[in-house]
Protein backbone atom coordinates (compact mmCIF):
# COMPACT_ATOMS: atom_id res chain seq x y z
CA UNK A 1 0.00 0.00 0.00
CA UNK A 2 1.38 3.68 -0.64
CA UNK A 3 1.91 6.38 1.69
CA UNK A 4 -0.64 8.15 -0.24
CA UNK A 5 -3.52 5.52 -0.20
CA UNK A 6 -2.93 5.21 3.62
CA UNK A 7 -3.47 8.63 4.02
CA UNK A 8 -6.37 8.79 1.94
CA UNK A 9 -7.55 5.52 4.49
CA UNK A 10 -6.65 7.43 7.36
CA UNK A 11 -8.48 10.70 6.20
CA UNK A 12 -11.86 8.50 5.39
CA UNK A 13 -11.59 6.77 9.02
CA UNK A 14 -11.30 10.10 10.43
CA UNK A 15 -13.82 11.56 8.78
CA UNK A 16 -16.36 8.70 9.70
CA UNK A 17 -15.60 9.60 13.35
CA UNK A 18 -16.00 13.57 12.60
CA UNK A 19 -19.79 12.49 10.63
CA UNK A 20 -20.52 10.37 13.97
CA UNK A 21 -20.42 12.98 16.44
CA UNK A 22 -22.32 15.19 13.84
CA UNK A 23 -24.65 12.73 14.25
CA UNK A 24 -25.30 12.47 17.77
CA UNK A 25 -26.30 16.37 17.63
CA UNK A 26 -29.72 16.04 17.12
CA UNK A 27 -32.02 18.68 15.68
CA UNK A 28 -34.50 18.51 18.45
CA UNK A 29 -31.45 18.97 21.07
CA UNK A 30 -31.85 15.29 22.55
CA UNK A 31 -29.60 15.13 25.59
CA UNK A 32 -26.90 12.32 25.60
CA UNK A 33 -26.22 10.23 28.37
CA UNK A 34 -23.95 10.51 31.02
CA UNK A 35 -21.42 8.01 29.69
CA UNK A 36 -21.78 9.72 26.36
CA UNK A 37 -20.94 13.11 28.21
CA UNK A 38 -18.21 11.66 29.68
CA UNK A 39 -16.44 10.43 26.45
CA UNK A 40 -17.11 13.69 24.62
CA UNK A 41 -15.37 16.01 27.45
CA UNK A 42 -12.43 13.38 28.00
CA UNK A 43 -12.07 13.61 23.90
CA UNK A 44 -12.08 17.50 24.37
CA UNK A 45 -9.18 17.48 26.34
CA UNK A 46 -7.49 15.47 23.61
CA UNK A 47 -9.10 17.67 20.77
CA UNK A 48 -7.03 20.44 22.86
CA UNK A 49 -3.65 19.13 22.31
CA UNK A 50 -4.24 18.51 18.81
CA UNK A 51 -4.72 21.79 17.78
CA UNK A 52 -1.50 23.09 18.98
CA UNK A 53 0.24 19.63 18.06
CA UNK A 54 -0.69 20.63 14.18
CA UNK A 55 -0.36 24.45 14.76
CA UNK A 56 3.29 23.90 15.45
CA UNK A 57 3.84 20.94 12.92
CA UNK A 58 2.16 23.13 10.37
CA UNK A 59 4.73 25.97 11.22
CA UNK A 60 7.81 24.23 11.64
CA UNK A 61 6.80 23.13 8.20
CA UNK A 62 6.86 19.36 8.62
CA UNK A 63 3.66 17.19 7.41
CA UNK A 64 2.35 20.67 6.11
CA UNK A 65 -0.96 19.29 4.66
CA UNK A 66 -1.82 16.69 6.79
CA UNK A 67 -1.11 18.89 9.97
CA UNK A 68 -3.09 21.80 8.06
CA UNK A 69 -6.17 19.43 7.09
CA UNK A 70 -6.30 17.65 10.23
CA UNK A 71 -6.32 20.90 12.14
CA UNK A 72 -9.26 22.09 10.26
CA UNK A 73 -11.07 18.82 11.23
CA UNK A 74 -10.24 19.10 14.65
CA UNK A 75 -11.39 22.87 15.35
CA UNK A 76 -14.86 22.11 13.80
CA UNK A 77 -14.85 18.56 15.70
CA UNK A 78 -14.04 20.71 18.78
CA UNK A 79 -16.93 22.66 18.29
CA UNK A 80 -19.47 20.04 17.64
CA UNK A 81 -18.46 18.84 20.97
CA UNK A 82 -18.96 21.98 22.70
CA UNK A 83 -22.43 22.01 21.12
CA UNK A 84 -23.10 18.81 22.74
CA UNK A 85 -22.15 19.38 25.84
CA UNK A 86 -24.13 22.81 26.04
CA UNK A 87 -27.00 20.75 24.88
CA UNK A 88 -26.99 17.77 27.19
CA UNK A 89 -25.77 19.87 30.51
CA UNK A 90 -28.28 21.82 32.76
CA UNK A 91 -25.75 22.11 36.02
CA UNK A 92 -25.05 26.00 36.22
CA UNK A 93 -21.42 25.44 37.10
CA UNK A 94 -20.51 23.48 34.89
CA UNK A 95 -22.22 25.40 31.91
CA UNK A 96 -20.15 28.49 33.56
CA UNK A 97 -16.96 26.78 32.79
CA UNK A 98 -18.14 26.06 29.27
CA UNK A 99 -18.66 29.40 28.61
CA UNK A 100 -14.72 30.06 29.50
CA UNK A 101 -13.46 27.15 27.74
CA UNK A 102 -15.40 28.49 24.81
CA UNK A 103 -14.04 31.74 24.94
CA UNK A 104 -10.48 30.45 25.07
CA UNK A 105 -11.20 28.04 22.29
CA UNK A 106 -12.50 31.24 20.16
CA UNK A 107 -8.71 32.59 21.44
CA UNK A 108 -6.53 29.62 19.89
CA UNK A 109 -8.70 29.39 16.80
CA UNK A 110 -8.14 33.13 16.32
CA UNK A 111 -4.18 32.40 16.90
CA UNK A 112 -3.72 29.96 14.68
CA UNK A 113 -5.41 31.95 12.12
CA UNK A 114 -2.15 34.05 12.87
CA UNK A 115 1.53 33.79 11.33
CA UNK A 116 3.26 31.33 12.57
CA UNK A 117 6.44 31.99 15.29
CA UNK A 118 8.06 31.24 18.26
CA UNK A 119 5.93 33.87 20.77
CA UNK A 120 2.56 32.84 19.00
CA UNK A 121 3.84 29.26 19.27
CA UNK A 122 4.33 29.45 22.98
CA UNK A 123 1.13 31.20 23.05
CA UNK A 124 -1.05 28.31 21.45
CA UNK A 125 0.47 26.17 23.73
CA UNK A 126 -0.67 28.18 27.36
CA UNK A 127 -3.80 27.86 25.35
CA UNK A 128 -3.75 24.31 25.12
CA UNK A 129 -2.91 24.02 28.63
CA UNK A 130 -6.06 26.05 29.82
CA UNK A 131 -8.39 24.07 27.77
CA UNK A 132 -7.42 20.61 29.09
CA UNK A 133 -7.70 21.97 32.79
CA UNK A 134 -10.78 23.46 31.94
CA UNK A 135 -12.64 20.26 30.02
CA UNK A 136 -10.52 18.17 32.54
CA UNK A 137 -12.54 19.70 35.80
CA UNK A 138 -15.54 19.63 33.60
CA UNK A 139 -14.78 15.85 32.84
CA UNK A 140 -14.66 14.96 36.58
CA UNK A 141 -17.98 17.07 37.41
CA UNK A 142 -19.52 14.72 35.40
CA UNK A 143 -18.26 11.75 36.97
CA UNK A 144 -19.31 13.15 39.98
CA UNK A 145 -18.54 11.80 43.74
CA UNK A 146 -20.37 8.36 42.12
CA UNK A 147 -17.74 8.00 39.67
CA UNK A 148 -18.44 4.47 38.62
CA UNK A 149 -16.20 1.86 37.36
CA UNK A 150 -17.45 2.18 33.62
CA UNK A 151 -17.26 6.18 33.82
CA UNK A 152 -13.37 5.27 35.41
CA UNK A 153 -13.02 3.50 32.18
CA UNK A 154 -13.76 5.54 29.27
CA UNK A 155 -11.58 8.27 31.38
CA UNK A 156 -8.90 6.30 31.08
CA UNK A 157 -8.83 5.45 27.68
CA UNK A 158 -9.85 9.15 26.65
CA UNK A 159 -7.54 10.19 28.57
CA UNK A 160 -5.04 7.82 26.44
CA UNK A 161 -5.43 9.48 23.51
CA UNK A 162 -4.91 12.83 25.21
CA UNK A 163 -1.79 11.66 26.51
CA UNK A 164 -0.31 10.49 22.43
CA UNK A 165 -1.22 14.23 21.21
CA UNK A 166 0.38 15.65 24.41
CA UNK A 167 4.41 13.74 23.49
CA UNK A 168 3.57 14.72 19.61
CA UNK A 169 2.87 18.69 20.99
CA UNK A 170 5.51 18.59 23.33
CA UNK A 171 8.46 16.47 21.29
CA UNK A 172 7.14 19.46 18.24
CA UNK A 173 7.97 22.08 20.42
CA UNK A 174 11.23 20.86 21.71
CA UNK A 175 12.33 20.83 17.72
CA UNK A 176 11.23 24.26 17.02
CA UNK A 177 13.13 26.27 19.92
CA UNK A 178 10.56 25.60 22.80
CA UNK A 179 13.71 24.11 24.49
CA UNK A 180 13.16 24.78 28.34
CA UNK A 181 13.12 22.23 30.92
CA UNK A 182 9.36 22.14 31.14
CA UNK A 183 8.96 20.65 27.92
CA UNK A 184 11.46 18.05 28.57
CA UNK A 185 9.98 17.01 31.68
CA UNK A 186 5.87 17.64 30.36
CA UNK A 187 6.98 14.72 27.83
CA UNK A 188 8.57 12.34 30.50
CA UNK A 189 5.81 12.57 32.46
CA UNK A 190 3.19 12.07 29.29
CA UNK A 191 4.94 8.39 28.57
CA UNK A 192 5.06 7.58 32.37
CA UNK A 193 1.22 7.97 32.65
CA UNK A 194 0.66 6.18 29.39
CA UNK A 195 2.48 3.32 30.59
CA UNK A 196 0.73 3.12 33.97
CA UNK A 197 -2.54 3.64 32.29
CA UNK A 198 -2.34 1.19 29.94
CA UNK A 199 -1.09 -1.48 32.10
CA UNK A 200 -4.55 -0.79 34.37
CA UNK A 201 -6.37 -0.93 31.36
CA UNK A 202 -4.95 -4.25 29.88
CA UNK A 203 -5.21 -5.69 33.53
CA UNK A 204 -9.23 -4.80 33.24
CA UNK A 205 -10.91 -7.79 33.90
CA UNK A 206 -14.37 -6.81 32.01
CA UNK A 207 -12.88 -5.94 28.93
CA UNK A 208 -14.44 -7.70 25.79
CA UNK A 209 -12.24 -9.71 23.94
CA UNK A 210 -12.67 -6.51 21.37
CA UNK A 211 -11.07 -4.39 23.88
CA UNK A 212 -8.52 -7.00 24.63
CA UNK A 213 -7.16 -6.67 20.83
CA UNK A 214 -7.33 -3.28 20.14
CA UNK A 215 -5.38 -3.10 23.43
CA UNK A 216 -2.72 -5.43 22.73
CA UNK A 217 -2.56 -3.58 19.17
CA UNK A 218 -1.86 -0.24 20.94
CA UNK A 219 0.33 -2.45 23.53
CA UNK A 220 3.20 -3.46 20.50
CA UNK A 221 3.20 -0.49 18.98
CA UNK A 222 4.18 1.48 22.49
CA UNK A 223 6.40 -0.79 22.76
CA UNK A 224 8.90 0.28 20.08
CA UNK A 225 7.69 3.93 19.56
CA UNK A 226 8.05 5.08 23.03
CA UNK A 227 11.85 4.87 23.27
CA UNK A 228 11.86 7.41 20.01
CA UNK A 229 8.83 10.04 22.55
CA UNK A 230 11.78 9.75 24.99
CA UNK A 231 14.53 10.83 22.98
CA UNK A 232 13.19 14.62 22.68
CA UNK A 233 16.48 15.86 22.95
CA UNK A 234 18.01 13.90 19.86
CA UNK A 235 14.93 14.84 17.57
CA UNK A 236 15.01 13.68 14.18
CA UNK A 237 11.82 11.54 14.27
CA UNK A 238 9.13 13.91 14.02
CA UNK A 239 7.02 12.41 11.28
CA UNK A 240 7.15 9.15 13.49
CA UNK A 241 6.15 10.86 16.22
CA UNK A 242 3.29 12.33 13.80
CA UNK A 243 1.84 9.55 12.52
CA UNK A 244 2.25 6.88 15.29
CA UNK A 245 0.93 9.52 17.79
CA UNK A 246 -2.03 9.84 15.82
CA UNK A 247 -2.54 5.87 15.52
CA UNK A 248 -2.47 6.01 19.20
CA UNK A 249 -4.80 8.37 19.64
CA UNK A 250 -7.44 7.22 17.20
CA UNK A 251 -7.26 3.52 18.25
CA UNK A 252 -7.58 4.66 22.52
CA UNK A 253 -10.48 6.89 20.68
CA UNK A 254 -12.38 3.56 19.81
CA UNK A 255 -11.42 1.83 22.60
CA UNK A 256 -13.32 4.71 25.18
CA UNK A 257 -16.25 4.38 22.68
CA UNK A 258 -15.83 1.10 22.50
CA UNK A 259 -16.60 1.36 27.01
CA UNK A 260 -19.23 3.23 26.45
CA UNK A 261 -21.69 0.93 24.85
CA UNK A 262 -20.49 -1.69 28.12
CA UNK A 263 -23.21 -2.46 30.17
Amino acid sequence: MTRLSVFSRKLTIVTIALLTITSSLSAAGEKLSNAELINIAGKQRMLSQRIAKDYLYRGGEIAVNKANQQLERTLKESQIAQDNLKISINEPRILNLLAFVEMNNEDIVAKTREEFNTDNAQYVLDLSETLLEGNEYIMKSLAGSSETAKSKLINTAALQGMLAQRIAKYYIAYQLGIKDKNTINQMNNAVEEFTKNHKVLLSNKTNTPEINEKLKKVDRLWQVVYKFYLDIQMGGLPLIVFNTSDDITDSMDEIASMYVKTK
